[in-house]
C-alpha cells in the first residue's frame, strides 16, 4: 500500500515537471513572425493591409501603412496577443486612400 502511494505522488510530480518544462518553452521569432502574419490578414478591420512585420528576440515590429487609426491600434493589439511576443513596436501609419 506505501509504494501505491509512493508511485501515485512521483507519478504526480513528474506531471507537475513536465507541465512546467513545456510551459516554459521559448517561441521561434519565426514562428511569432507567421503568427502575426495570419492574424493581420484574417482581420477584417486591418485588412493584412500593407503592413512589414519583422520580429527579433520576441519584439514584433510592425511598418507600412493602414488606411485608419481603428486599424493601426487593432494590428498592434492583435500582435500582442501571439504567445512569445514581448513586446509590440508600432511604427504603422494612416494614410486616407
Amino acid at each position: 500500500m506505501r509504494a501505491l502511494s509512493i508511485i501515485g505522488v512521483m507519478c504526480l510530480l513528474a506531471v507537475w515537471c513536465v507541465s512546467l518544462w513545456a510551459g516554459n518553452k521559448p517561441v521561434s521569432d519565426d514562428s511569432i513572425h507567421d503568427k502575426v502574419m495570419v492574424k493581420l490578414a484574417g482581420d477584417t478591420t486591418v485588412k493584412g493591409g500593407a503592413i512589414n512585420v519583422e520580429v527579433h528576440n520576441g519584439v514584433v515590429t510592425l511598418r507600412g501603412k493602414v488606411d485608419q487609426e481603428k486599424a493601426r491600434n487593432k494590428a498592434e493589439h492583435l500582435a500582442k496577443k501571439i504567445d512569445g511576443v514581448k513586446k509590440v513596436v508600432n511604427e504603422l501609419t494612416v494614410e486616407k486612400p
